[in-house]
């Protein structure tokens, strides 16, 4: 009989010896000496800056130093703000399609905008008040994007002047923010400082006919400049460094305006004209001999028309949420828009952008240029100057880093194919490319 017939019926097969390497033993000081390694507390704010990683870290940060009022004025939106958060929703539904095997050892960023060239496809927009988020304001934003060769564009409501961003930042790319007033000589008088201060984009928004409900600041009581109620000193007692910063440095005020002597009311009911129409584009096209960029725009037909009067670009933008409720999606009219324009105009997309990612899909899907409003300014009222910095790094590390891995060296190479938009969007664009 072969031995394992005389086996044993319960006796089991014996196991496989332990190799060296898994064999249970006492750890030696020796071996965990190497493991041991505890870093040294980092402190201060560029620590603090380096541990953001993404745009939404820097705005927890941004939270925890800015008092209620002012950032709420940044992060929130209008009415029950369902525009911003369906903008950025649309980011959120895509998806990528990578090519793979691709030489993407080497990538660049650098993107032609309007005549001149930037080092990142995206550029700075116009945002008022900026000094109440942070007290550098608009010096840090327009410093910080001299610094990365992007264009930085000041608002008509900033609190640094047009000359003196222009001092502040000499070698940057400025551009120039307007609100059209009832006044043509209040506007006119803005233009040619404009132009003086060696701004070569003006831009003009269209989207306010009259101010948007901003719930969470009529809430927040907001005022301008932040008024010291009991409310706000109570907030400000654990937000000090704002406070400080707030009440050592200039007092706030509309710094291109410096004729303008009403109250802030007075001054947004001046300012946000509801007569416009698109015969004050050819008024404008005439007296500014610069590139000319209409930003609010949110329909293709009201795209086609801005060109026809004169536009040299177009900014698909429902002004960051913050005016009318249940706006038309930027990202969603993009593909419509590129497919009449691209070519014609400068097509230029804002609203919900919150990473590289949101860049590249825009610019695969027809956008020649983005810019960025409330991610700059969550890294401002994180860290002033060097958390504008800290912004621009996120974005274009981002940016670069999705670049490679959709296989593309060149912003230029992105195409529609590098993105499928999810849900409804996707049949409306399917059907642009039927109709191409």
């Amino acid at each position: 009989m072969p031995d394992d017939e005389r086996r044993h019926p319960m006796q089991l097969p014996s196991r496989p010896s332990v190799p060296p390497a898994l064999r249970r033993r006492i750890p030696s000081v020796g071996d965990l000496a190497p493991l041991m390694q505890f870093k040294r507390p980092e402190l201060g704010t560029a620590a603090r800056l380096r541990r953001a990683h993404t745009i939404w870290d820097l705005r927890e940060q941004a939270k925890r130093r800015t008092p209620t009022a002012p950032f709420d004025y940044t992060d929130g939106a209008a009415e029950a703000e369902i525009s911003l958060r369906r903008a950025r929703e649309a980011f959120l539904d895509l998806e990528f399609r990578p090519g793979i095997l691709r030489d993407v050892e080497t990538v660049s960023t650098t993107t032609p905008i309007l005549g001149q060239t930037s080092a990142l496809p995206f550029g700075i927009a116009p945002t008022g008040f900026t000094r109440m988020m942070q007290s550098e304001g608009e010096y840090a934003g327009s410093q910080a994007a001299e610094a990365a060769g992007i264009p930085y564009t000041l608002s008509t409501m900033g609190t640094a002047s047009i000359e003196d961003v222009a001092q502040a930042a000499p070698g940057g790319r400025n551009w120039f923010q307007l609100y059209l007033w009832t006044d043509r000589e209040r506007s006119l008088e803005l233009i040619r400082r404009a132009a003086a201060a060696g701004n070569d984009t003006l831009m003009v928004t269209v989207d306010t006919a009259v101010a948007g409900a901003r719930l969470r600041d009529v809430r927040n009581g907001m005022t301008i400049p932040p008024a010291l109620t009991l409310k706000t000193v109570v907030d400000a007692s654990y937000r000090p460094a704002w406070w400080y910063n707030f009440l050592t440095h200039e007092p706030l005020s509309f710094a291109s305006l410096s004729r303008y002597s009403g109250t802030v009311a007075d001054l947004i009911n001046s300012m946000f004209d509801p007569t416009l129409t698109f015969e004050d584009l050819d008024w404008l096209r005439g007296v500014w001999k610069g590139n000319l960029v209409v930003k609010g725009i949110q329909t293709l037909d009201d795209a086609k028309k801005a060109v026809d009067h004169g536009a040299d670009g177009i900014i698909l933008s429902n002004h960051g949420g913050r005016q009318l409720d249940r706006a038309p999606i930027p990202l969603h009219l993009l593909p419509h828009v590129a497919a009449e324009l691209k070519g014609r105009t400068a097509i230029i997309l804002d609203t919900g952008i919150m990473s590289g990612g949101d860049i590249v899909a825009a610019i695969a899907l027809g956008a020649d240029f983005t810019l960025i409003g409330r991610a700059y300014l969550y890294g401002l009222m994180a860290g002033g100057r060097r958390g504008v910095d800290r912004t621009i790094d996120i974005l274009g590390s981002q940016t670069a880093r999705t670049m490679q891995l959709l296989g593309v060296n060149r912003v230029e190479d992105l195409t529609p194919d590098h993105v499928h938009l999810l849900g409804s969007a996707a049949s409306d664009v399917g059907q642009v490319a039927l109709t191409r």
